[in-house]
């Protein structure tokens, strides 16, 4: 499994701008690119759903599995884990600490958010090279 540098990590988790694609139903297109918050705790990274588990996006993340996001000028493939227990109070201290002063941070913060919490995770990805014949 792949993990994030300190240095993508950092940068991603300073950033307002994460925009999230998850696959589409053929498992190849890049859905709509939805703009959404996201935060560090540890080496990982963690995303919600506003609207919870109906969000479109969220439900194409745990179908799909896998997608894109685009966050501090970087483009990364990923893939998306599910997650519930106790590391959601790690991540509700991380989004009252980045987005103290919105007045959206008590919705996510809130059971409908928190029960669509998202771990993003660094795919690796295969290049391939043209090896010469001799």
């Amino acid at each position: 499994m792949s993990t994030w540098s300190n240095d993508e990590l950092r940068r991603i988790a300073e950033a307002d701008d994460l925009h999230i694609s998850p696959f589409r139903e053929d498992g190849k297109t890049y859905g709509t690119p939805t703009w959404i918050w996201s935060v560090a705790v540890g080496d990982a990274l963690y995303v919600r759903a506003y609207n919870g588990r109906n969000s479109r996006w969220y439900q194409a993340a745990l179908r799909q599995k896998a997608g894109r996001i685009t966050a501090a000028r970087m483009t990364k493939e990923v893939s998306f884990e599910p997650v519930e227990g106790p590391i959601n109070a790690r991540v509700d201290e991380a989004y009252r600490a980045k987005y103290r002063s919105s007045p959206y941070l008590a919705p996510m913060i809130g059971a409908r958010a928190r029960a669509a919490t998202v771990k993003v995770v660094p795919r690796e990805t295969r290049t391939f090279t043209e090896e010469k014949q001799p």
